[in-house]
């Protein structure tokens, strides 16, 4: 333990610097650490890092699915559900499928079975690294939303094809009628659990007298409770931890106050972006155990690095296709809303760029190492090492690859621009602000009307919204200011929740406005 400690502190504090690098050369960090984990394993005396496979999922998906969930936002998953769904599902299916034919064809011993458990391992694209290189281009918030939105459904769908794979491999046989009703009972009793889940952890959040400290802890257990009790029911804990994770997000304005909202946050963000690091870095950090475990199997590493490859080009079609078929389709079945450039050339490269951003990661791994060992029976699982080292080869040639050329190509193709309009979501936004002025000013003249005349306090409160200047001091505000200042906020959080529902109007935008009615909150506690 006292020689892993210096180990596993030194790799946190590279995660961070690395992540300062990556900021600096303006390129997707994941890339920096898995290229920082391979060197690292390369030098001699080093820890053997190992993750127990059955406890890889349980360790690294809850709290990376619940953040997710918590910062999508559900008016735009609602808005586009039905491409959303068809990237989710669909499309994973005909990956997998692709994988698993392709594997089956070309590399020797591959079985369907196998095959469409290495297809379920790599086909969901991993959202970290798609929302680490976004960060760098502009992209459209329709796009935007559609890539989280599907990133967030197809880890279900994956694990989904996975889990039926190892339970195919494992007895020899797949019964169709059954496997249909444990489809069924995964995706509904896994989005019923994390339902129920979700409102009785909201319940609890309002009843019980938490302060931010207990909220937070509260809720960074929460996801894991919802994924082990659904798994204990045998159905699906990602999607358990999926809806949950939305419910309790729509409701986060009813059961957390200002402080746990604005300290959780930067838990939050601090807790994924070290889990993702770990898990980028293990990356690296296994591969030359698993190039160790191909040699003893007698298998050259040239031939499996050309099996992975392989693989890679095939994904990378498949998804290229899909997201073609997506586009005819939308333009048959529903024109109104198939997005629509200036030129035929940027119609034509639209498909290409969203096909493009198919990098591989954190779940992709999570499953590769989770594969058993050995077998029920005893006997060692066939082709685990191989699929393990095509997993990364994958992983590493779709982040190195298109993770790198990606911002490249949508800014040199201006696939995006007709579809980018900064002067009209900055006319929004500053819409927004100014309505939300009136509505105040509207607030204090009409409820506190009686309170306004002769009151000081009251009427330099009014000052201030109306002009939007602030006071010399805070001494003017007593309790009794406090509370009306406080309705004051909580009548704003009301307005911008009512707008929200209009689908025109981005939700980030929302968000921004309702974060700094938080910090108004706590500034006022202060005083």
């Amino acid at each position: 333990m006292h020689t892993l400690l210096p180990f596993f502190l030194a790799m946190i504090a590279a995660i961070v610097l690395l992540n300062m690098w990556a900021a600096k050369l303006k390129i997707a960090y994941p890339i920096l650490l898995v290229i920082f984990g391979l060197l690292v394993s390369l030098v001699p005396g080093l820890p053997v890092v190992k993750v127990d496979p059955d406890l890889i999922f349980f360790i690294f998906l809850p709290p990376l699915l619940f953040a997710s969930a918590w910062d999508i936002s559900f008016k735009e998953m609602k808005r586009w559900w039905r491409i959303i769904g068809s990237f989710a599902f669909l499309v994973v299916f005909f990956t997998a499928l692709s994988v698993a034919v392709a594997a089956n064809y070309f590399i020797p011993g591959f079985t369907i079975a196998l095959g469409f458990l290495l297809g379920g391992i790599v086909s969901p694209p991993d959202a970290v690294s798609t929302g680490a290189i976004m960060k760098f281009v502009k992209i459209p918030k329709t796009t935007s939303a559609i890539l989280e939105g599907e990133s967030l459904l197809n880890d279900a769908s994956s694990l989904i094809i996975f889990r039926f794979a190892l339970i195919a491999i494992g007895t020899g046989q797949f019964v169709w009628q059954e496997a249909s009703l444990s489809f069924l009972w995964m995706v509904i009793g896994g989005s019923g659990i994390g339902l129920l889940l979700g409102w009785i952890f909201v319940q609890a959040h309002k009843r019980l007298p938490t302060d931010a400290p207990s909220d937070i802890a509260l809720t960074l257990i929460e996801p894991y409770i919802m994924y082990w009790i659904a798994e204990q029911f045998h159905s699906s804990g990602v999607l358990a931890v999926v809806c949950g994770g939305l419910y309790m997000s729509t409701r986060r304005l009813v059961f957390l106050d200002s402080a746990s909202r604005i300290k959780g946050q930067s838990v939050w963000e601090s807790v994924v972006f070290l889990l993702n690091g770990i898990v980028f870095l293990l990356i690296g950090l296994e591969l030359p155990e698993i190039v160790g475990g191909l040699r003893t199997e007698g298998i050259p590493l040239g031939t499996a690095v050309q099996y992975g490859i392989m693989v890679t080009l095939v994904l990378i079609l498949a998804r290229i296709i899909s997201s073609y078929a997506a586009m005819v389709a939308t333009i048959i079945f529903r024109p109104s809303v198939a997005p629509r450039a200036s030129t035929r050339r940027r119609s034509l490269l639209l498909p290409l760029f969203l096909g493009w951003t198919g990098m591989r990661g954190v779940v992709s791994l999570a499953a590769a190492l989770a594969i058993p060992i050995t077998l029920g029976n005893g006997e060692p699982f066939p082709n685990r090492n191989l699929i393990l080292f095509i997993t990364f080869v994958v992983i590493l040639l779709t982040l190195l690859v298109q993770g790198l050329t990606l911002p490249y190509f949508i800014n040199k193709g201006h696939a995006f621009q007709d579809f980018i309009n900064e002067e009209e979501e900055e006319l929004t936004r500053q819409k927004i602000k100014h309505e939300l002025k009136q509505h105040v000013y509207h607030f204090l003249k009409t409820k506190h009307e009686n309170e306004l005349q002769g009151h000081a306090g009251v009427e330099r409160m009014l000052k201030h919204w109306e002009e939007k200047s602030k006071a010399n001091d805070d001494g003017w505000m007593n309790e009794k200011n406090k509370i009306i200042f406080v309705e004051m906020l909580e009548s704003q959080r009301q307005y911008l929740s009512e707008l929200n529902k209009d689908i025109t109007i981005n939700e980030e935008v929302i968000r921004q406005h309702l974060y700094q009615i938080d910090l108004e909150e706590e500034r006022l506690k202060m005083i």
